[in-house]
């Protein structure tokens, strides 16, 4: 194999295939290469049978991208190795031997919407009080016990002489009492079940270690208990375990990630070799060393240091915002000023961000100067409405089981089955005990419904009966167009004639487009591949790219991507680092959060900080935060110093909120006599190309964009070039 184009560091962590490898990978420093050549290399070079290696990453979309760049470096299709999530992995093993621990291998996967039905229900039979036993909370308490493979029996024990733990016990064991009624597993279950599996029947887990001889699994620093386990149990015979990963990027101990499963590898795996990638190809000197410069005030990580050949770049710039929306005009100032001065693309900025809640100030602002931006973590396409029920319905096909779904759908599209019937279905149905669905075929006997409501519940069953007949010989596509036809629910939605309703038609046709692909593609072109496949989906994964917007998400997901220029605003004690992690005096994952918002800037980084804020409904005075003070001095250009006193006299509303533009440090932007603007004048925006001028007064012009509709614009703000 051709290596040349690795480093040294690099390339000893590809060619050392044996026995346990802990490689860490610092930011920018080419791990998803060295990832991809090791199984090259190790099906190349070592004549491995691809489908002994099992790789493990977090995202679809990041094994799909291993999958693509390794098939690119051996020539051949992978379809066959296991390149995948830890989810996905984990159902493809319950899909075999489920039936082992109890299952039905028809299992559907509820996702956190159907949990809550779920969780709902358990709270309500319980007669608890969701004030005391919020079902959001008893889901997020249920999850950290599963990431830490504690079992209802095991949590029960645990509990006993804690009178709220004993009662939460008894709503974690009917919650998973009507999981298994329903023939479901949530998320969390699919990774502790496969655990469970493996760990109780030994001919399955040696089924697995003649499998797999070699496991590898990404971003390392991320995994919790039973991830870590199962990693474990598949890598026990061989011991060929190589983990990637950087715990100075461990950002997700609130969702049950344990840095320590890599601070504490070598302890776990005697002779692991350890190969520290610390060369970053991303980013300028300046900018990594001041990553540097805040992560190294963290006690529990690994002793690395990032470097680079790249150009020393430009110093960090720091900017003290009089308030939030002082803050949020100059970062769009120095969006237009770069997109103007150094022919930047809307795309080359990134807005990192600790709380959603500070992007709304941001929002305001660069709709009034027309920046056109894209906020990440919107609703989900699988978390739409339509969506969901029309997964409902594909989910009641393939399992009649599962009542959550059967409820979603028993009245969409309106059917006149009201909840108190529905009630009295599943009264039927428990005391005869017997399915909700097999209750919904005997309707006729169920003597508290009236003739019609029994007709119209029987309609419903026999609807979802044919569907079930005709599954086998249709396409995923077949099968969805028929739920359209039958159900009626486009040509309702086609009635209403409201913007939502044409919306929710789009989302519904543009399933059709999934299922074609799916239909296309798929190795395996079953319902049950369809259902696994779209129930695993996130919203990272069906992210869009390539549109020309400024990206605002909070730092939480920005890791993993990169951007020539990053502005972090809100830098301030109470925000970042967040009021909790001071109150908890745990700020070292806070640190490793401002690590990874700084290193995902190649060229220019700006942070800020606001004297004054309001946020949550409250005005605060927050000090500077201690992360910009942890940065080198002579790294940071600093034009202002905070000063409390000035913070309260100054406006608490911008001249841009009130609908004026704020003067840049600059001189107004001023034009000969060619470049006089005025009513009917042909002008270009660096933005949004030619328009014609349709108003001009004081310095506002209403110009009208092919294609783009018409737009504000302030010509002190922007310069626009008479044609």
């Amino acid at each position: 194999m051709e290596l040349q184009h690795l480093n040294e560091v690099q390339k000893h962590a590809v060619m050392h295939t044996e026995g346990p490898l802990l490689i860490l990978a610092g930011a920018g420093s080419g791990k998803t290469r060295v990832l991809t050549h090791r199984i090259a290399y190790l099906v190349e070079e070592k004549d491995v049978n691809p489908y002994q290696i099992l790789a493990i990453t977090f995202t679809n979309k990041a094994a799909k991208e291993m999958r693509e760049r390794v098939e690119t470096l051996i020539g051949g299709d992978l379809r066959g190795m296991w390149i995948s999530t830890f989810h996905s992995a984990c159902v493809r093993i319950l899909r075999n031997d489920i039936d082992k621990i109890g299952y039905k291998k028809n299992f559907v996967i509820y996702d956190t919407s159907d949990q809550l039905v779920v969780m709902k229900e358990v709270i309500k039979e319980l007669a608890y009080d969701d004030k005391m036993f919020p079902p959001k909370s008893m889901l997020s308490k249920i999850g950290r016990l599963k990431d830490e493979l504690i079992g209802v029996k095991d949590f029960a024990k645990r509990s006993k002489g804690n009178y709220r733990e004993e009662r939460i016990a008894l709503v974690y064991e009917k919650y998973q009492n009507k999981l298994k009624t329903n023939n479901a597993l949530d998320f969390d279950d699919l990774i502790m079940r496969a655990v469970q599996l493996l760990a109780t029947n030994p001919v399955e887990l040696n089924f697995y270690h003649q499998k797999f001889k070699y496991v590898l699994v990404d971003e390392f620093q991320d995994t919790n208990y039973a991830q870590y386990k199962l990693a474990s149990l598949l890598a026990q015979k061989h011991k060929n375990l190589c983990v990637v990963g950087d715990d100075d990027q461990s950002i997700y101990g609130w969702r049950g990630a344990d840095v320590g499963n890599i601070l504490g590898f070598e302890q776990e795996f005697p002779n692991t070799k350890v190969i520290k990638l610390e060369q970053n190809y991303r980013s300028t000197k300046k900018i990594l060393d001041a990553a540097n410069g805040v992560v190294e005030n963290n006690k529990s990580r690994k002793k690395k240091k990032l470097f680079t050949v790249n150009n020393t770049g430009e110093d960090i710039q720091y900017y003290c915002a009089g308030n939030a929306y002082d803050e949020a005009e100059y970062v769009a100032k120095m969006i237009v000023e770069l997109m103007g001065n150094e022919n930047k693309k809307l795309s080359d900025f990134a807005v990192l961000y600790r709380t959603n809640a500070q992007s709304r100030v941001f929002e305001e602002i660069f709709n009034r100067a027309n920046i056109k931006y894209r906020l990440y973590g919107g609703t989900p396409f699988y978390g739409r409405k339509e969506i969901k029920d029309i997964m409902a319905y594909l989910r009641i096909i393939e399992n009649t089981s599962d009542q959550v779904s059967m409820g979603r759908i028993i009245n969409v599209p309106k059917r006149g089955i009201g909840l108190k019937s529905i009630e009295k279905i599943a009264e039927y149905a428990k005391v005869n005990e017997t399915t909700f669905f097999d209750a919904l075929i005997d309707v006729q006997h169920i003597g508290s419904l009236s003739r019609t409501l029994k007709t119209k519940v029987y309609d419903f069953a026999t609807m979802i009966v044919k569907l079930i007949e005709k599954k086998a010989d249709m396409s995923i596509t077949e099968i969805v167009e028929y739920i359209y036809e039958k159900t009626g629910y486009i040509d309702i939605l086609e009635k209403e004639k409201t913007i939502e309703a044409q919306s929710r038609i789009e989302n519904l046709e543009e399933f059709l487009s999934l299922t074609v692909e799916f239909d296309n593609n798929s190795e395996i072109k079953t319902l049950e591949e369809f259902l696994v496949t779209t129930s695993l989906q996130t919203s990272l994964d069906t992210e869009e790219d390539g549109e020309n917007t400024v990206t605002l998400m909070t730092l939480h997901s920005a890791k993993g991507l990169e951007f020539p220029v990053v502005f972090m605003p809100g830098m301030e004690e109470s925000i970042f680092p967040s009021h909790m992690a001071i109150k908890e005096g745990n700020d070292e994952e806070e640190r490793r959060l401002c690590y990874v918002g700084i290193t995902r800037a190649m060229s220019k980084l700006f942070l800020s900080h606001a004297m004054q804020r309001t946020i949550y409904g409250r005005v605060c005075y927050n000090s500077i935060s201690r992360f910009i003070d942890e940065i080198p001095f002579d790294l940071i250009a600093r034009d202002k110093k905070y000063n409390k006193k000035k913070a309260v006299k100054k406006a608490t509303t911008s001249p841009l909120f009130r609908g004026e533009m704020l003067e840049t440090k600059k001189e107004k932007i001023t034009y000969d006599s060619s470049q006089v603007i005025r009513t009917g004048s042909k002008v270009e925006h660096p933005t949004f190309g030619i328009g014609t001028v349709i108003t001009f007064k004081d310095d506002m012009a209403s110009i009208a964009f092919e294609g783009k509709g018409i737009k504000k614009i302030s010509t002190s703000f922007v310069k626009l070039t008479v044609c």
